[in-house]
């Protein structure tokens, strides 16, 4: 058996292996991309007040707690903080959640999410060091993007039927 022969095989096969790897993963992201699109664009064709009580239960079970009143179609949550807190920083994280009347029993639900990082503080001169407590300035981007991960889990919740025909299509993306 010729060994150069051998080496050439393997590594042939190692090649092919990586290349249907990585392009079962591309179409594993097209896919998600593809239902994060569709999320965002989505219509229940529900009424507004039988899909919003479902809204809030989701972003409630995330461990969020509502802030201010509850009026009209639109709430945010308090500041969570997402991971444990580091001598690098500490994120938190809140969501503003809309739900928008599209028409006569149609509606949309969007969920925002704004991302903080507080920083700790220095180590002082005295030797001692800081507690993780120890709050130092945090940096608010002040920015809200769409969370299509958390519309996405609604749809799959309160409209099962939209959500199978859309993984069907997804499916069919190469």
């Amino acid at each position: 058996m010729n060994l150069s022969l051998s080496r050439r095989g393997a590594t042939a096969l190692l090649l092919l292996a990586a290349v249907s790897l990585t392009t079962a993963g591309c179409a594993g992201r097209r896919k998600e991309a593809f239902l994060h699109d569709k999320a965002r664009e989505h219509v229940y064709r529900k009424p507004i007040a039988e899909v919003w009580p479902q809204a809030l239960a989701l972003i409630k079970e995330k461990g969020f707690s509502l802030r201010g009143g509850k009026e009209g179609f639109e709430v945010q949550t308090e500041f969570k903080m997402a991971g444990a807190p580091s001598s690098l920083g500490t994120t938190w994280e809140a969501y503003l959640i809309r739900g928008i009347q599209k028409g006569p029993g149609q509606c949309s639900i969007e969920y925002w999410k704004r991302i903080s990082t507080e920083s700790r503080p220095a180590d002082n001169t005295t030797g001692r060091t800081n507690e993780v407590n120890d709050s130092g300035p945090r940096t608010d981007t002040g920015n809200f993007n769409r969370e299509e991960e958390l519309e996405w889990e609604l749809i799959q919740r309160i409209d099962t039927d939209s959500a199978s025909a859309l993984k069907a299509q997804a499916e069919t993306i190469q």
